[in-house]
């Protein structure tokens, strides 16, 4: 695929992300896509054979892999200041990056995965694989840093941020963020 077709697939994915999370899977339609990406609408299917599913599956995956990297920006945290660290200062950055998107970019995987995850499989193993990859990163952490439960902490601590970021948008306001910080570093 040449240039002008990545840059094309780039913009579908692109807005396919910024609906789904600001809206979930139904606010993603096809043609809120083609029209948020600028792309032909010929193209969406030339790129995503599989369609609307093959496309949402690729924006969360996406988007997990955007959250992956705030995580591995925030390690580097807690190699000056342990584990409780990392976490708050990932949790500074979703925050950024939430009111940076005026309250639109909460988690890319929590509204596809509640919404789908009973019904469709695909993208349930999607959301499930993402949550995953997130969830052995903070154990790794936890268990370099000696904690006597790692993955168990791991999923609280993960079960915590998604709380906070979704009461963070709900509220307009980093406080809850703020918390679940504050809250973690007695966790960990």
């Amino acid at each position: 695929m040449g240039q002008k077709g990545e840059e094309t697939r780039g913009k579908l994915l692109d807005a396919t992300q910024r609906l789904i999370e600001a809206g979930g899977y139904f606010n993603a339609g096809l043609n809120q896509i083609v029209a948020a990406s600028g792309a032909p609408k010929g193209s969406l299917y030339f790129h995503f054979p599989g369609g609307k599913d093959q496309l949402i599956e690729e924006a969360v995956r996406r988007g997990g892999e955007e959250i992956s990297a705030l995580l591995a920006d925030a390690e580097q945290a807690s190699r000056e200041g342990g584990t409780a660290e990392m976490l708050a200062a990932l949790l500074d950055a979703l925050g950024d990056r939430l009111e940076r998107s005026d309250w639109r970019k909460g988690c890319p995987v929590a509204t596809v995965a509640l919404e789908m995850a009973a019904d469709n499989t695909t993208l349930q193993k999607a959301c499930s694989e993402v949550y995953a990859s997130w969830e052995d990163a903070l154990a790794d952490l936890l268990e370099s840093d000696g904690h006597p439960a790692p993955l168990s902490t791991a999923t609280a601590a993960l079960a915590l941020i998604e709380g906070a970021l979704m009461l963070a948008r709900t509220h307009r306001s980093r406080e809850p963020l703020d918390r679940a910080a504050r809250t973690l570093a007695l966790l960990v």
